[in-house]
C-alpha cells in the first residue's frame, strides 16, 4: 500500500542519515588552513562525497594532542579512519581504508 511505500521510504531515508552521521564521526581529518596536503586531503575526501570532521590543529590545543597521541606525528595532515590513522595524504592508504 501507499502507507507501507512511505514508511519504508521514510526508514530507507532514516537509516542513510545515521549512516552518513557513523561515517562523519568515524572520520577525523586533523589539519590546519596553512597546509596544502591538508587541503588536497580535504578536497578529496568532498570529491569522494566522504563526509568527515576535521580539527584545526592550528587553533585546538586539545585536537593537537589529540592527533599527537594517535599518530605519534605531528605533521599533518593525520586522519583518523574508523581507528586507523592516516599520516600524510597517502592516496592509496585512504581508498583502501574507505573500499573505495
Amino acid at each position: 500500500t501507499l502507507l507501507q511505500n512511505s514508511l519504508i521510504s521514510l526508514n530507507t531515508m532514516d537509516y542513510k542519515m545515521n549512516l552518513g552521521e557513523v561515517i562523519m564521526e568515524n572520520i577525523i581529518l586533523y589539519s590546519s588552513d596553512n597546509c596544502p596536503w591538508c587541503v588536497k586531503a580535504k578536497r578529496y575526501l568532498k570529491q569522494k562525497n566522504i563526509e568527515f570532521q576535521v580539527k584545526d590543529v592550528g587553533v585546538d590545543d586539545l585536537a593537537a594532542e589529540e592527533m599527537i597521541m594517535k599518530s605519534g606525528q605531528r605533521g599533518i595532515p593525520v586522519i583518523d579512519i574508523k581507528g586507523e590513522i592516516v599520516v600524510g595524504f597517502d592516496k592509496l592508504r585512504i581508498d583502501g581504508l574507505l573500499d573505495l
